[in-house]
């Protein structure tokens, strides 16, 4: 499996991660505890590598709105 992207959705009373990702055919079905373990997993290394890479250099490359806002941070660090 290949991790593609990680978003993180903090909401008022849960916390959502989505993560998307490249397997093979032969990867466990939805539903699965096989499957949660893999996407888990997947999960906690894009997640520590991120947070890895924020002890560097991070440059706003991003950004958008007043009162509501959204920035798109780049650490310069490739995959």
């Amino acid at each position: 499996m290949t991790l593609q992207r990680i978003v993180l959705d903090f909401r008022n009373d849960e916390f959502m991660i989505r993560v998307l990702y490249r397997s093979s055919l032969d990867a466990p079905n939805p539903g699965t505890k096989a499957r949660a373990r893999e996407v888990s997993g997947l999960a906690r290394e894009g997640l520590t590598q991120a947070l890895e890479a924020l002890e560097g250099r991070v440059d706003v490359i991003g950004t958008s709105g007043y009162e509501v806002r959204e920035d798109t941070i780049s650490t310069g660090r490739g995959a």
